[in-house]
């Protein structure tokens, strides 16, 4: 089993990445691409099974919108570190859509990014970057004290950032 970053630490996968063109295992937690449940939705009709999708980069909520409360798990690609539009879709996905099961980062991930996904609602990151993963395991997390936007999470009190947007 690959391990992904969870909680402050490197922890056992429990799902299965399908790839295009691959046959689902038998029993287990497994992600498939988007166009792959797309074309196959039907046939987990009534079903309880735990799926979960992989969404790349500058997919619109919108065309699986109807589908998130059926997934346990959305996996936001990231497949560069200069692709930073999932960090919105994560924002949206829990904020506008409700989205309440695992929320988790793959692919490029550097280490000055963990504390940011988290901020927008990432529970799991799949990290790739060596550098990064040694970091982490050695507990070297970058800890950013100051933002400029507001977090999904409740952080400082009121009146203690005045960069901090204000109601209308």
């Amino acid at each position: 089993m690959s391990l992904i970053f969870k909680d402050g630490q490197f922890v056992e996968d429990t799902w299965k990445t399908v790839r295009t063109g691959e046959d689902l295992p038998p029993s287990g937690h497994v992600i498939v691409p988007l166009d792959w449940w797309q074309a196959q939705r039907g046939a987990f009709e009534g079903s309880n099974v735990p799926i979960g999708v992989r969404i790349e980069p500058g997919v619109k909520i919108e065309t699986y919108a109807e589908d998130i409360p059926r997934f346990a798990l959305i996996a936001l690609a990231f497949p560069k570190f200069q692709d930073g539009r999932n960090f919105s879709t994560a924002q949206l996905l829990r904020e506008r859509y409700g989205f309440r099961g695992e929320l988790r980062a793959v692919g490029e991930i550097l280490l000055d990014q963990v504390q940011l996904m988290a901020r927008c609602g990432f529970d799991t990151m799949e990290i790739s970057d060596a550098p990064t993963r040694t970091a982490l395991q050695e507990g070297r997390a970058l800890r950013i004290s100051h933002f400029y936007q507001p977090s999904i999470a409740a952080e400082a009190p009121v009146g203690t950032r005045p960069w901090l947007r204000k109601p209308a």
